[in-house]
């Protein structure tokens, strides 16, 4: 059985190329839960949900989220009254909302209706959340204003300056039912190409998640985000400087390698590789940047490969 933890966008395209390359019976997807949100008064579960309707291979090609064909009439209905519409629900998607946000109310753990979505989408994989407890990613802008991680994504279009991020609930937080036993008896555990500090860092957050990744450290195997110094998408390599860490491979493998005992990097940052070494973590090179569910593929059989490979 093979463990990922997983954010969003990059993670469900890197999962695309994981599902070519092993059986979905097989694989077991952690996935982060700190982005979660009220929204509309429904509860959203962005990086689940990127991940089911990716690999269900309906999400919208042209974001990388969503579903395809949605519309946003809705939406446009709502502007009417003059609330805050900044977080924009398609009208297909805001089905999954509904029918999550009713079988919370009806007393389901999150777990459970995350699993209740996967099977009616036809996924073959286990998706677990990182926990059916409420963790929170928040913000400190350099301003110091706290906000929630949807504010800051997509109101805010993180294009402002952060002093800090914590993981509110993190600490009193359990993992969800079959999480630690999913790493505890993983072949391996990949760590999928997501922002370090907003996708992983909070499924590490929660106590037991953790401690159960250092367990397996020379069965980790983490893919940086990050190429030449800049992140594909998304503001991972401008937190990280702000943050004071380094933006670059190296700074991932400084990040993540008490968790991960190999990071996979981009063939642009080759050159980085006694840098990776020198920060304790094997590096295996490869091209990271997936262009195509093949290229994922490869990436993966990269990833799996480089498992238990030793000693930097």
């Amino acid at each position: 059985m093979i463990a990922v933890l997983a954010g969003g966008v990059g993670a469900a395209r890197f999962l695309e190329g994981l599902v070519r390359v092993v059986a979905e019976s097989e694989l077991t997807v952690i996935g982060n839960t700190g982005d979660d949100a009220i929204l509309h008064g429904l509860h959203v579960s962005p990086d689940l949900d990127t991940v089911t309707y990716t690999l269900a291979g309906a999400s919208n090609p042209a974001t990388g989220w969503g579903l395809a064909g949605d519309s946003f009439r809705t939406m446009g209905a709502v502007d009417r009254y003059h609330v805050p519409t900044w977080f924009r629900l398609g009208d297909l998607d805001l089905a999954t909302h509904l029918f999550r946000t009713v079988r919370l109310a009806e007393g389901a753990a999150l777990s459970e209706v995350t699993a209740e979505i996967a099977a009616a989408w036809g996924l073959g994989f286990r998706l677990l959340p990182m926990t059916d407890d409420t963790v929170r990613t928040r913000l400190r802008l350099a301003n110091g204003e706290e906000v929630d991680f949807q504010e800051y994504f997509v109101r805010l279009r993180h294009d402002v300056a952060v002093a800090s991020i914590a993981y509110h609930g993190a600490e009193a937080a359990t993992p969800a039912p079959g999480v630690l036993a999913a790493l505890a008896e993983a072949e391996a555990i990949l760590i999928a190409p997501s922002n370090p500090l907003l996708s992983i860092a909070p499924i590490l957050a929660v106590p037991g998640i953790g401690a159960a990744v250092e367990r397996r450290r020379e069965r980790v195997v983490a893919v940086s985000p990050i190429v030449g110094g800049r992140a594909l998408r998304g503001p991972a390599d401008r937190l990280l400087a702000e943050l004071g860490h380094e933006s670059s491979a190296v700074g991932v493998a400084r990040l993540l390698g008490g968790y991960a005992g190999c990071l996979v990097i981009d063939t642009t940052d080759a050159n980085l590789n006694p840098d990776v070494v020198a920060a304790g973590v094997r590096a295996v090179v490869a091209d990271t940047v997936m262009r195509t569910p093949e290229v994922a593929a490869a990436l993966a059989r990269v990833a799996l490969g480089a498992v238990g490979g030793g000693s930097p």
